[in-house]
């Protein structure tokens, strides 16, 4: 048997109403119970002792006063032959309990109580020492307080209100919610979900803004390796065919075929790295000063390197070797276009640090920029014809850097080249 609702919505409403309800209970139960008693109580001997005096008065002849007391606290008295056994009493009654208690202790007989709960009234038969029956007439708020009863109208009235009240808020998260579970149902699918917008709560737009950003992710690895394939297929064709043309030609020199062998060669290499992406690696301290300097004289010892880096650099956790396979990535594409100099500047924040890689070469063109991020992308006619490569150094580095949750950037250099602009959170 399961008691706990499945969906999110019962659940919610469940977990807003159940400790209110718990603890008007027990509020109710601690400090009313205990007030309807002390009140019920005093009521009953108030009344009690007021009709033992009247039938005191009665029995001493004593009219006078007996007709003074009734009219002043609201007593209608009668003398009657017999009472009204007639009927059934309401002795152990809720509201005459009590009151039945203290007559009895007050006049050491029984007395009969009887409630009309319609006109709100009580009458109390009394024997008297004649064999008459006394009727003593009262309303029923003399003997019963309904302050317990108006409280829990109130309780149950406040449960309702703040049901009515929190359900619109809580039926908008779960909207949120199902609309974000109807988009990834057809992310999955591998289709578009039309309309769809990150809505309701700070982190339900947060997830939802999550998982767009996966789904982005998604379509771009496909698209990558639909790119790789394409690529392999078109960039190995032509050395492969002039190689198989020479050698069926018998104009072949061993030189030629070295180099469309080491050719071929580093663009597998690219594209098997590129494929593989970035193998787990455990988070260490890291400073990025020392890597990027050495990185730099490594990829461009011919070139002038200047740098730009504060007294004290900032250390954050990041997968190191996957940091600097990122950085050679872009050092090394400015080195290749650099006419002289490269230049490299760290920025520290609070939040983040900012990494800038400049080189002097021709640069990129604005309108060319979201290209060159693009995989087996090569801009030739920006950045040389004669400079190789197989486009895949930007993009591997951009897939390190996010994966670090970070971005990466292409801007105008001030030396008159590309400027990037790399920032990592701390």
């Amino acid at each position: 048997m399961r008691l706990m609702p499945r969906s999110f919505l019962s659940r919610t409403i469940l977990m807003v109403l159940l400790p209110l309800i718990v603890a008007l209970v027990i509020v109710a139960n601690v400090f009313f119970g205990n007030h309807w008693e002390r009140v019920h109580a005093t009521m009953a001997r108030t009344v009690a002792g007021e009709v033992s005096t009247m039938v005191k008065f009665l029995n001493e002849g004593n009219m006078d006063a007996l007709n003074t007391m009734a009219e002043n606290l609201g007593f209608e008295v009668s003398i009657n032959d017999s009472g009204q056994n007639n009927r059934h009493d309401d002795n152990h009654a809720l509201e005459a309990g009590p009151l039945s208690n203290q007559l009895k202790k007050r006049l050491n007989q029984r007395a009969d109580i009887y409630i009309n709960r319609g006109k709100r009234s009580v009458k109390i038969d009394v024997p008297m020492n004649d064999g008459k029956t006394a009727t003593f007439a009262l309303s029923m708020y003399r003997i019963y307080s309904t302050s317990t009863e108006v409280f829990l109208m109130w309780v149950i009235g406040s449960i309702l209100i703040v049901s009515i009240l929190v359900s619109p808020f809580i039926i908008m998260h779960t909207r949120s919610i199902r609309r974000i579970a109807k988009a990834a149902n057809r992310f999955g699918r591998g289709l578009d979900a039309p309309g769809f917008e990150p809505s309701g709560s700070r982190e339900i737009r947060e997830a939802a803004a999550a998982m767009i950003t996966m789904k982005e992710r998604l379509n771009r690895y496909n698209r990558t390796r639909t790119d790789m394939l394409n690529a392999v297929s078109h960039d190995l064709k032509s050395p492969l065919a002039r190689m198989r043309l020479a050698v069926e030609t018998e104009t072949a020199s061993k030189g030629e075929l070295l180099r469309d062998i080491d050719r071929m060669t580093e663009m597998v290499n690219g594209y098997l790295a590129f494929a593989r992406g970035e193998m787990p690696e455990i988070e260490q301290v890291t400073e990025l000063p020392s890597m990027l300097l050495r990185t730099a004289r490594d990829a461009a010892p011919k070139k002038k390197i200047l740098t730009d880096f504060p007294d004290t650099p900032a250390q954050f956790y990041a997968r190191p070797m996957a940091l600097a396979r990122a950085f050679a990535n872009i050092i090394e594409n400015a080195a290749r276009y650099a006419k002289k100099t490269i230049k490299i500047t760290e920025r520290d924040s609070a939040e983040q640090i900012e990494i800038l890689i400049e080189d002097d070469g021709p640069g990129i063109p604005d309108n060319k920029k979201a290209d060159a991020m693009r995989p087996f992308v090569r801009l030739d006619n920006a950045r040389g014809s004669k400079t190789g490569g197989t486009g895949l150094g930007l993009s591997i580095a951009q897939t390190a850097i996010e994966n670090h949750g970070g971005q990466i950037f292409l801007e105008d250099s001030d030396l008159g080249g590309l400027r990037v602009r790399v920032v990592l959170p701390i």
